[in-house]
């Protein structure tokens, strides 16, 4: 299935839409945040073929595939296939078929990114340095968008209230954490600039996050309580 569309970016969107109408229970809502990061992806052209005069990223289609691959895996496992589960990642997804929540969805899509972060760290090297940099970036923040709702005061501080709001993915409030689309240019690849130029050009909320709310709190995670949650 992830075959079939590796070459045709609105082929992906379309399958990472439809795993969630086949969901055994209502899981609809949870595709807004993922679909609105891969259209973004296609805007950027990172998802298209690399066999075309302006090629896609091979880092970026292959951390893809992985996160629409895990998706399905677990859709048909939970749906009668009795596959064994070669991927923790998958048993997540699974997990959170059965059980939908935000917390449930973070950790599943997080836990397929982070294996592509892992698995694919040879084709980092093929991308320039301000693709890399903003690759981190975009991890800190779908990592710390889940920290919102699995620890909140850990998250915001005083402020834990309104962090559910905030990180919920079925929710717009998580786009503030999520996007990029109001830093990097809709080009690919992003030569002839650099991180500093990119940066100046980034919002007010987005560099706050950045640079104020997710330093401060990994600074503090020495002191939050075990209530929090992992």
């Amino acid at each position: 299935m992830v075959a079939a569309v590796r070459d045709d970016p609105g082929a992906r969107l379309e399958l990472a839409a439809r795993f969630y109408d086949a969901g055994i229970a209502d899981i609809r809502p949870y595709r807004r945040a993922e679909t609105a990061f891969m259209r973004w992806q296609i805007r950027r052209g990172v998802l298209a073929p690399t066999s075309t005069d302006r090629p896609g990223s091979p880092w970026w289609r292959a951390v893809n595939e992985g996160l629409l691959r895990d998706a399905w895996e677990a859709g048909l496992r939970v749906n009668g296939h009795t596959e064994p589960v070669r991927r923790p990642s998958v048993e997540r997804w699974a997990l959170f078929l059965h059980r939908p929540s935000p917390v449930a969805w973070y950790r599943a899509h997080n836990a397929s990114i982070v294996a592509g972060y892992l698995a694919h760290r040879d084709l980092v090297d093929q991308e320039l340095p301000v693709e890399r940099f903003f690759m981190d970036v975009a991890l800190a923040r779908v990592l710390y968008a889940d920290s919102l709702l699995s620890a909140p005061r850990l998250a915001l501080g005083h402020l834990a209230p309104a962090a559910r709001l905030l990180g919920d993915p079925r929710w717009r409030g998580a786009d503030t954490f999520l996007s990029l689309n109001n830093i990097l240019p809709n080009r690919y690849p992003l030569e002839g600039i650099g991180i500093h130029e990119i940066l100046a050009l980034e919002n007010y909320w987005g560099r706050l996050i950045d640079y104020s709310v997710c330093p401060r709190r990994v600074g503090a995670r020495g002191t939050s309580t075990a209530r929090d949650g992992p």
